[in-house]
């Protein structure tokens, strides 16, 4: 059944969004490439177009932007998630956002020409592509009207909720970039201040 065995968490992801068949999985999996990032590693640069999305296996990254010169974290993907620029994806255009590892990652890239192909040729990769895409996008609208209607604390018990274990593998200083708000404000709500 898997004839890529490294990508457990990869295959388990993509089964919990869609029902992908093995056989289709594997057809995915053909075309990977295996990348071994260490820590604090670019995947993706801003104003540089990159044509691959990346599949993470094993490890950690955060996604953010530059302004006036500050890193603003935009996104997390751990194992099972996927992670990719939106402007290189959808418009073969460089992007505004950065990709980098925040812990040792083992990660599979598959060319954005390939997995178009499989989104023409393969019914069950063209809904799993779509399904996860109506889901990040859906995650997208969620946290910004949550930066809008819930306070400070409220986010982050809510990242709490569905990262669990965020605080033990990710520097303080990027959630308190991803919730918009100072180390200190984050370090009073762990407190319980």
């Amino acid at each position: 059944m898997d004839n890529y065995p490294e990508i457990s968490n990869i295959r388990k992801s993509i089964k919990s969004h869609y029902p992908v068949s093995d056989e289709s999985i594997d057809l995915l999996g053909k075309h990977f490439r295996k990348h071994l990032f260490p820590a604090k590693h670019l995947i993706i640069r801003g104003c540089i177009i990159d044509r691959n999305v990346y599949f993470i296996e094993k490890g950690l990254t955060r996604s953010y932007c530059l302004a006036d010169g500050n890193e603003h974290t935009t996104w997390f993907s751990k194992e099972g998630d996927i992670t990719f620029g939106l402007l290189c994806l959808y418009h073969n255009r460089a992007g505004f956002e950065y990709v980098e590892t925040i812990e040792p990652t083992l990660a599979y890239s598959i060319p954005i020409s390939i997995l178009n192909e499989l989104y023409e040729t393969n019914i069950e990769i063209a809904n799993w592509g779509r399904v996860i895409h109506q889901e990040c996008l859906l995650s997208l609208q969620c946290i910004r009207i949550d930066n809008l209607t819930m306070t400070a604390k409220e986010r982050y018990e809510a990242l709490l909720s569905t990262f669990p274990d965020i605080c033990q593998r990710v520097n303080l200083g990027y959630i308190a970039s991803f919730l918009g708000i100072s180390i200190s404000a984050l370090s009073r709500i762990r407190a319980g201040k």
